[in-house]
C-alpha cells in the first residue's frame, strides 16, 4: 500500500468522524458534550457554545474535504498540521479546567497526534525532490 494511499484514507476518515462529531454537537449537543472531558454542563446561555464547536468541528472536515476532492495535497498537509492545533487546544482546555486526564490525554490528546502524523507524512509524501540543473556541455 503507498503512502499516498494510506494518507488518503486517514484524511478522509478524520474529515468524516469530524463532521459526525460537529453534526452530533449540532443536533443533540446535550447527549454529546459530556464525552467532551470537562466537568461541569454550561450553565445560562452558555449551550449555545456547544453548537458553536459543532459548527466549528463541521467546516474543519469540509476544508479537510475541499482539499481532498480538488487533489490539493500539499496544502491538505499543512491544514492538518494546523487542524492538529485545534485538538490539542481541546486537550489542554479539558486539563486546564480540571475535566478528566484519561478523556483530554486519550481523546483530545490521540486526536491531535493522529491528525499531526497524517499532516506530516502527507507533506513527505508530496515533498518534491528538486535536482539542480547542469549546463549543457558543447
Amino acid at each position: 500500500m503507498s503512502l499516498k494511499t494510506v494518507t488518503t484514507t486517514l484524511a478522509a476518515l478524520g474529515a468524516l468522524f469530524i463532521i459526525y462529531v460537529g453534526l452530533s454537537y449540532v443536533l443533540t449537543p446535550q447527549t454529546t458534550a459530556p464525552g467532551f472531558g470537562l466537568p461541569t454542563w454550561p450553565a445560562g446561555d452558555g449551550g449555545g457554545f456547544l453548537i458553536l464547536k459543532g459548527i466549528r468541528d463541521i467546516v474543519s472536515g469540509l476544508v479537510l474535504g475541499i482539499l481532498l476532492v480538488t487533489r490539493q495535497r500539499r496544502a491538505l498537509g499543512w491544514v492538518l498540521v494546523m487542524e492538529s492545533l485545534t485538538a490539542f487546544g481541546d486537550m489542554t482546555t479539558v486539563l486546564a479546567h480540571h475535566g478528566s486526564a484519561l478523556v483530554a490525554f486519550s481523546v483530545h490528546g490521540l486526536t491531535a497526534t493522529l491528525v499531526l502524523l497524517t499532516g506530516l507524512l502527507t507533506l513527505r509524501e508530496t515533498r518534491e525532490v528538486t535536482t539542480a540543473r547542469v549546463p549543457a556541455l558543447r
